[in-house]
């Protein structure tokens, strides 16, 4: 596997919320500036992260749903050629797939069809997905999600997923199992955020 996964950051423009303003003046009233400030950017990263962990579990349970209709071992895709033959296509040419009526995809394979296709391949959205599914198979659950690891460990981890795909005893049914334990990490990983702003408010 020779793709190279890309490190990108959120970046939130949406209208601040509303806070009330303070009366003080001098330096207090400073103070009161830039403790607003950093409330409303707290807000701001929290929509933020609810909205993505969102997006990615709609991602992930489409990603289970192209599995569920066809799973391939030993390549990223299986789709049906110019000339009605069913071919198979690895990560090297996954470019081959797009337009074409696909029979099947690999664990990777299905979360790369599910965000978009082999163009979506060095996405936000399908790093962020892989990172979730590899801590739905080697970290227990309810540990936080480790986020955004260096290229090299994301790479090792995507051959991790591969490897566990390709397994000889491995099933269909145990990679849809996967990526449904994937989608709940994705649940967790939100619940945790929301009781942490909430906790943030109360103190």
């Amino acid at each position: 596997m020779t793709l190279e996964f890309r490190v990108q950051h959120d970046v939130d423009t949406d209208a601040s919320p509303s806070l009330p303003t303070s009366s003080r003046t001098g330096f207090r009233g400073l103070l009161d500036r830039f403790a607003r400030r950093r409330d409303v950017l707290r807000a701001r990263r929290t929509e933020a992260q609810l909205r993505e962990l969102a997006d990615l579990g709609s991602l992930l349970s489409g990603a289970r749903g192209v599995v569920e209709r066809g799973w391939i071992q030993h390549a990223w895709f299986a789709y049906v050629d110019e000339k009605g033959r069913t071919r198979k296509a690895s990560s090297a040419a996954a470019m081959d797939v797009a337009g074409r009526p696909l029979m099947g995809a690999c664990l990777v394979g299905a979360v790369v069809y599910a965000a978009g296709g082999p163009h979506a391949v060095h996405s936000q959205r399908v790093q962020r997905a892989l990172d979730v599914v590899w801590h739905a198979l080697a970290v227990e659950e309810g540990t936080p999600v480790l986020w955004c690891p260096a290229p090299d460990v994301r790479m090792g981890r995507v051959r991790d997923l591969t490897s566990w795909n390709d397994a000889p005893a491995r099933t269909s049914a145990e990679v849809a199992g996967l990526l449904l334990t994937a989608e709940r990490v994705a649940v967790g990983e939100a619940e945790r955020i929301r009781e942490r702003a909430v906790a943030r408010s109360r103190a």
